[in-house]
């Protein structure tokens, strides 16, 4: 069975980013996804949850400490 889609429905690409702030992928991945196999998608799926972890740390740790 192949891999769902990560998309959430929110698609805006984030300029600083390249990636969607819904579900992380960039255009390229999102672009190719109906047409990649099953193991591309399973790599794009672990870019993206380690962009998603990278955001979460961010998220937390930086802006937390921001006093503007």
């Amino acid at each position: 069975m192949p891999p769902a889609s990560p998309c959430t429905g929110v698609c805006r690409i984030d300029p600083r980013s390249g990636c969607c702030e819904g579900c992380q992928r960039t255009l390229d991945e999102i672009a190719g996804w109906s047409q990649a196999s099953d193991a591309d998608k399973h790599l794009i799926l672990r870019r993206v949850a380690e962009r998603r972890a990278c955001a979460d740390w961010f998220d937390v740790d930086l802006r937390s400490d921001c006093d503007r």
